[in-house]
Parts: C-alpha cells; sequence; structure tokens
C-alpha cells in the first residue's frame, strides 16, 4: 500500500497523537504552542503489504541463520531469543533477531550499560528494554489507530546481513528487517561494538515520490536508581511535555525525576538538542556519554511508579532502574526524503569512571 504523507492542522497535540476527523477546527488549549509548532508537517502511514504475515512468522521456529565466518562473532540465544552475539576482548554484546533489537552492550571491565525487563512477553511481542527500533514513525505521530505504536519493525524478524572484524578488534554488524512492497522506505542498521558502542538507523526513499517520516533509537540506560542520577546537556533547551498535553517548558539545570513542576516521572522531547549528552550515575559510579547526530530531538523516558504499576511487562519497582534517553527525529524533527535519497540518524555511546 502507498505511503501517505500529509500536512496535518495545526493542532500540535492532536499531530503527536493522531488528529481525530472534525478536530482541526477547534480552539487549542494552549495557543502559544500551537502558533510554534504549526507548521508540523507529519507522516501518516498504513500498514503495508504482507506486514501482518511478517508478525506472525516471527512467531514461529525459523531455521538458524547462517554462521558468519567472523572471530568473535556468533549466533546463539540471549534472554530467550535467538541472537548474533559478539565478544571480543573490547566488549559483549546480543542483538536480537526479533525486532533487530539490541539487547546487551557490555564494554570490557565494567557493567551492562542496558536495562532489559526481567519481565519479557512472548514473540511477536515487541522486547521491553536495551535499544528497540522505532520507525518509521514516533509513538503515533500522526497516525491513526489502525497501525501499531511505533512503527512496523519491532516485532518483525531481521536478518544478519553483514559482520566484519576491524583493524582494532571492534565488531561491525549490518542488519535489516524485512522489506515491505509499498511501502517507500529502505531500513539498514549499522553497529560497531567495541570500546565504545555506535549505533546506526541508514533509511532510503525506495520509491518515486517524497517521504516524511519519525523515527528514535529509544535507549532504555540501566541506572543504579533513577531518582539518584542527572542529565547534562539539557540546560536551557525547550520540551514538550507529553504529560502535560504537549506544552512547551523551557529546562533549568540538569534533569532530575524529581523536578518540582512534576516530580516521578518524565516523557519530554527536547527540541533543538545539540546532541552531548551525559548521564551522571553515583550508585554505579560512572558517566555514561551519548552523543547523536542526525537528529535535533532527544526524549527522556521513564514512566515513574503509577504507570509502570499498570505496565504488564515490568515487575514491581523495575522502573527505577532505566531512564530512556532517545536520540530521536520526533515532534517538529521530521526527516524528509526525496526518492533516492538517504538519511542516517546515529548514537555513540561511552562509559568512563566518575572523577
Amino acid at each position: 500500500m502507498p505511503v501517505t504523507v500529509r500536512l496535518l492542522l495545526p493542532c500540535l497535540i492532536a499531530a503527536l497523537v493522531g488528529c481525530v476527523a472534525g478536530r482541526g477546527n477547534e480552539t487549542p488549549p494552549r495557543t502559544a504552542a500551537m502558533t510554534r509548532f504549526a507548521d508540523i508537517t507529519e507522516t501518516r502511514f498504513t500498514a503495508p503489504e504482507r506486514y501482518a504475515d511478517a508478525v506472525a512468522a516471527a512467531a514461529t521456529p525459523a531455521p538458524a541463520p547462517a554462521v558468519p565466518d567472523v572471530d568473535g562473532v556468533r549466533i546463539g540465544t540471549f534472554a530467550g531469543y535467538p541472537a548474533v552475539l559478539v565478544e571480543t576482548a573490547q566488549a559483549r554484546a546480543a542483538i536480537a533477531l526479533h525486532g533487530g533489537h539490541l539487547l546487551s552492550y557490555v564494554p570490557a571491565g565494567g557493567e551492562d550499560v542496558l536495562w532489559l525487563s526481567p519481565r519479557l512477553a512472548d514473540v511477536p511481542a515487541a522486547i521491553r528494554g536495551g535499544v528497540p527500533v522505532i520507525w518509521p514513525y514516533f509513538g503515533r505521530q500522526g497516525q491513526t489507530d489502525d497501525v501499531p505504536s511505533h512503527g512496523f519493525v519491532r516485532t518483525v524478524r531481521w536478518q544478519l546481513l553483514e559482520a566484519t572484524r576491524d583493524v582494532d578488534g571492534g565488531v561491525a554488524l549490518t542488519l535489516a528487517p524485512p522489506t515491505f512492497a509499498g511501502l517507500g522506505l529502505e531500513l539498514r542498521m549499522h553497529l560497531r561494538i567495541g570500546t565504545t558502542l555506535e549505533q546506526s538507523l541508514v533509511t532510503r526513499n525506495t520509491g518515486d515520490a517524497p517521504v516524511a517520516f519519525t523515527q528514535a533509537l529509544h535507549t532504555y540506560f540501566r541506572v543504579s536508581d533513577v531518582a539518584g542520577v542527572r542529565v547534562e546537556g539539557l540546560d536551557g533547551l525547550d520540551f514538550l511535555d507529553k504529560n502535560d498535553g504537549y506544552a512547551v517548558h523551557t529546562q533549568r539545570g540538569a534533569w532530575v525525576l524529581d523536578d518540582d513542576r512534576d516530580p516521578g516521572r518524565s516523557d519530554y522531547i527536547y527540541v533543538d538538542a545539540g546532541g552531548r549528552y551525559r548521564l551522571d550515575d553515583p550508585g554505579l559510579d560512572r558517566r555514561i556519554e551519548l552523543t547523536t547526530s542526525g537528529s535535533r530531538s532527544l526524549v527522556v523516558w521513564n514512566p515513574g511508579e503509577a504507570s509502570a504499576e499498570r505496565s504488564g511487562d515490568m515487575n514491581a519497582g523495575a522502573w527505577r532502574g532505566f531512564l530512556c534517553l532517545e536520540a530521536a527525529n520526533a515532534g517538529r524533527d521530521v526527516v524528509r526524503l526525496a526518492p533516492g535519497q538517504r538519511h542516517t540518524l546515529t548514537q555513540h555511546v561511552r562509559v568512563h569512571a566518575r572523577d
């Protein structure tokens, strides 16, 4: 089915959650936010042909993929999922073939950078934790209820296309989801596992018409206690607060969970972000440096206690063990590609001991 890209009516809240017929002419509750983001161009997708078949296929056993002839790379299982396993002197990592989902990254001598829920749903449900690949739309931005939240690639089986060993001992991988006829977009994910982690989403417009899309690398960073960490690099940035109807606020100082305005939870989209952030975690005695490119947005998310208790894939108190920092194109940060054009979203993760 073709992808339909529409310019939605100037309603920020409806644009982010999907406009409802007849609401375009209503007076929005926050006119300043509406005026600022009235020119957002949203994407609206229909489920591609054979998408449902691909989801169903992900739930059935598949022949073991070919084992790449690369030192330190093998096919095995991790947390019950068939996965590409990387183990070198520099780091260990696991990438589930279900959803192309990075499950674990452990630098040599350190602890896992990523959080994975102890309560995982059965395939083909999406995996909670690690780094979900959100594509070709973020959340339900611009979408109807006819498509799943966060896109089409989290619940299908991916393929390992290439694995190589770098001269410095790191491992480079390329994976891809199924190519859906009529979608007009093709996705490749590149990973480099070494003393640092580099992860990129490369999107190509394979159709004959311009396409606009949103996306994210929805990284769950493992923390000692989310109430005791801080995120630097956000001071002075404006953000949209989903829990406040996407009203615009300005960050003052570092991000902390117990913000005076709305303590104990966070669902913020920071706009015009600089691409360099630091997650300071005294409890684990480490700082995680996150650098992004191809993105002008950062999503900072933790559901807090009340929302986490309503989730079926978190144990009690599990929400305290992670903070999501998501390299994203979301909100007004929409990617537009002409036929044949490519876009690359990259995150680079480095772990340091605290000074």
